[in-house]
């Protein structure tokens, strides 16, 4: 399992995930259903309803069963095939899972398949998550997005998440860049000091940046800020200015601006809102203990 500072550190490149469906569907395949030695750039998804079939994901050769969920990562060199006169019967889905240059499964270290407990839920899903990548409407882009977060979540929460072992060097020095900018969002530090806290180029670490965390290091910056000051606001009774010195603004006019900015708040009114709807929440509660 991964440990709190790794969990921490996935949680927030996740939220700059960027899923995007590519097919979706179910198919009765047929004798023909062959491929070897491929490695696609897109994850894939298969719930299995019926039949036999043969996959070779790298080195591990599976046989998926009725009732089983497969999750094969993207560039991984695959096979498949059919191996009797029952091939398979399957919902199967394309999909890229980006945080910034990566996809989600390069980082993770997970088994390639889950015996799925609640049939009739995964099958739901999987109808619904088909239907709406055929219909064109806005809405169903959405939908469909939502769905697929359902499955993979689902399928995450089933088994034990690790970092792959190659990326462990990385994913350290990820954590110390990320641990170096919030030990310092109070002052106004440059990229030049960010990269000599990981011994990097200046000019390099603008793109290794980017690659990794999807964004400009002044953007993460801003957005680790703003998070703090939500932080601050609604866990302490610190004023505008003290909150203002510690998440590195100037005054508190700079501070108010670039918070309304990236919430839709003014800081105060956010304070009065969170406060009251956690009042509000408690009293509700009280009420229905009566």
């Amino acid at each position: 399992m991964m440990n709190s500072q790794q969990t921490t550190f996935l949680s927030d490149l996740l939220q700059n995930l960027q899923i995007h469906i590519l097919e979706a569907h179910l198919t009765q395949c047929t004798a023909s259903w062959q491929m070897l030695d491929f490695t696609p750039e897109y994850n894939k998804l298969y719930w299995i309803l019926d039949g036999e079939g043969w996959l070779k994901v790298e080195n591990q050769e599976l046989n998926l069963l009725p009732g089983q969920l497969g999750l094969i990562p993207a560039h991984a060199m695959q096979s498949y095939s059919t191996i009797s006169n029952r091939p398979y019967l399957k919902y199967w889905c394309h999909f890229t899972a980006h945080i910034g240059s990566f996809d989600l499964f390069q980082w993770l270290d997970i088994p390639l398949y889950i015996d799925v407990r609640h049939n009739e839920q995964m099958t739901a899903w999987f109808q619904e998550l088909t239907a709406l990548h055929h219909e064109p409407s806005l809405t169903s882009r959405l939908r469909e997005k939502a769905v697929l977060l359902q499955i993979l979540s689902a399928y995450l929460e089933a088994v034990p998440v690790q970092i792959l072992q190659k990326r462990t060097d990385e994913m350290d020095r990820l954590g110390q860049l990320r641990q170096f900018i919030e030990q310092n969002l109070h002052k106004s530090i440059t990229v030049e000091q960010m990269a000599k806290s990981v011994h990097l180029h200046p000019n390099y670490l603008i793109k290794y940046f980017k690659k990794h965390f999807g964004m400009p290091p002044a953007k993460y910056m801003q957005r680790k800020r703003i998070d703090k000051a939500k932080f601050l606001l609604t866990t302490t009774s610190l004023s505008m200015k003290e909150i203002a010195e510690q998440t590195g603004y100037e005054d508190t006019n700079h501070f108010a601006k670039s918070f309304r900015k990236d919430t839709g708040f003014p800081p105060t009114e956010y304070r009065m809102n969170v406060h009251g709807g956690k009042h509000n929440s408690s009293t509700k509660n009280a009420r229905n203990s009566d």
